[in-house]
């Protein structure tokens, strides 16, 4: 699926955006396998207290992810990802929404991965909203927060992988 239902998510707009980045002590290729295998993403992905189920994932482009987060506080958040652009080892972008179909609170979520010389990894994950105001609700939500929380696991997930 190369073209979102919502036209705003076409075109990238600074005021519309949450840019968060990470430099991971861990080579590109590990990092990216640890984002684009279905036996991996599961295991690390969300923010810390959170638990998943996955009922279906399928990471190629037009594949879908849908799963649930669920909250410390026994909060289901269901969760859907089309992936629509996957060039391996260096980008991975989604739709992200709730599990409906014409969800009016998706988001685009890019994933770059840059290789250092010294073998590190500098991840940059892009937010972008439909609209000025979905993104200060996303903020306001916890976007920014839960968005490192997801990063920390995700660097201790990948520390853990052979390499």
């Amino acid at each position: 699926m190369t073209n979102s239902a919502n036209p705003a998510l076409s075109q990238w707009s600074l005021d519309r955006e949450i840019v968060m980045s990470r430099v991971i002590d861990a080579p590109r290729d590990l990092v990216f396998e640890a984002w684009s295998d279905p036996k991996h993403l599961p295991q690390w992905f969300g923010p810390k207290g959170f638990k998943l189920e996955t009922f279906e994932i399928d990471v190629r482009v037009g594949g879908v992810w849908r799963f649930n987060m669920i909250g410390p506080d026994g909060t289901v958040y269901p969760n859907r990802m089309r992936f629509r652009r996957i060039e391996r080892p260096s980008l991975m972008e989604m739709d992200h929404g709730t599990d409906q179909d014409e969800d009016p609170g998706m988001f685009r979520f890019t994933v770059t991965f840059a290789e250092q010389s010294n073998g590190k990894t500098v991840l940059m994950m892009r937010q972008l909203a439909s609209s000025t105001a979905q993104r200060d609700g996303m903020i306001s939500f916890g976007a920014v927060e839960y968005g490192y929380q997801t990063l920390d696991k995700l660097v201790a997930y990948v520390g853990g992988m052979k390499r």
